[in-house]
């Protein structure tokens, strides 16, 4: 009998014995270049969000390009990346809108030790990602210090002075609650020390029912600081000296495939770092946040991946006052 595809199984079959899921933040052994420049500061204040209030978000949820900034469809910036066939993904090379609105998150635990995720500016001084890159979901310690650095590519944001220090945490999860609830409230949004949605622009973000998503198959696409992309000993990549998780890959084509427990379900390339990446659309022709990628699950006997997880964007709604 042949095996059903993963998007066609029911979801509690993949929280089993056999199965883990694996949150997508990125650890390294040092501290990121950034972190050695930045300067000393108070850890970041951390609200829940039954606590948060309305949140000064743009009521419309659409997008915004600074007058001054340039508009591009290309994010490699007019430079070719691996052929398709080898890997999907490609890097982000533009500094243009929208790829400049998306930054690597960078974190540092209450033991010292670094790790990073990706973010995406939705105002002019908040950034979106996941909960479990700022709150340890094993031992739900929070971050002591966490940085936004924006439109990083081969390991430098676009200026080093706008390397941002966040200040406020508001959360979905602290990671107490059980597995279902945790998955679909793993969102965090980082409030930064400086405006910078007003110099590299913010991407909007629309609540699209989940049958029309699932119905639109190969009409998204996704931007991570994955850490395993790129690697500059393949061919093409080698001018990018940085190394992994330093440069964001980009995948044109993705789909959401599934909906289940208010869990999305979707086949972007993903690894550990591209946590709170976005899952964009095109309306109007305009860049819209439609899922937050947030983790993977995988087969704990082969240690391959059976499908990626996302949460929906409808809270941004609810924080905004909408509903």
């Amino acid at each position: 009998m042949s095996k059903k595809p993963f998007y066609k199984q029911p979801l509690t079959l993949f929280f089993t014995a056999i199965l883990g899921v694996t949150t997508l933040g990125g650890w390294v052994s040092v501290q990121a270049q950034a972190n050695r420049e930045a300067p000393q500061s108070t850890p970041p204040k951390f609200t829940k969000f039954k606590d948060a209030g309305q949140v000064q978000l743009p009521q419309n949820g659409k997008p915004y390009k600074p007058s001054g900034l340039n508009q591009s469809e290309k994010p490699t910036g007019g430079v070719r990346g691996i052929p398709d066939g080898i890997d999907d993904r490609v890097p982000m090379l533009s500094r243009e809108y929208p790829w400049s609105t998306i930054g690597r998150v960078q974190g540092t635990t209450t033991d010292a030790k670094s790790y990073h995720c990706t973010g995406t500016l939705i105002a002019y001084n908040l950034v979106l990602t996941n909960a479990h890159c700022v709150i340890d979901p094993q031992t739900h310690q929070l971050s002591k210090q966490i940085l936004f650095l924006p439109n990083v590519i081969n390991g430098r944001p676009q200026n080093q002075r706008d390397v941002a220090l966040v200040e406020q945490v508001i959360y979905g999860t602290d990671f107490k609650g059980d597995r279902i609830t945790n998955q679909v409230n793993d969102w965090a949004i980082l409030k930064i020390n400086q405006p910078l949605g007003r110099k590299y622009g913010y991407i909007g973000w629309k609540s699209i029912p989940s049958s029309s998503l699932i119905k639109n198959r190969e009409k998204f696409f996704f931007v991570g600081y994955s850490g395993d992309f790129p690697d500059p000993s393949k061919k093409g990549y080698e001018f990018l000296s940085a190394g992994p998780g330093w440069t964001a890959g980009f995948q044109a084509g993705c789909s959401i495939v599934k909906e289940e427990q208010e869990i999305l379900f979707h086949d972007c390339d993903t690894a550990g770092g591209s946590s709170g990446g976005p899952i964009i659309g095109l309306i109007d022709g305009e860049p819209y946040i439609v899922a937050l990628n947030n983790a993977e699950i995988r087969d704990l006997k082969s240690r391959r991946d059976i499908v990626n997880l996302a949460v929906k964007i409808s809270f941004l709604d609810q924080l905004a006052g909408r509903n």
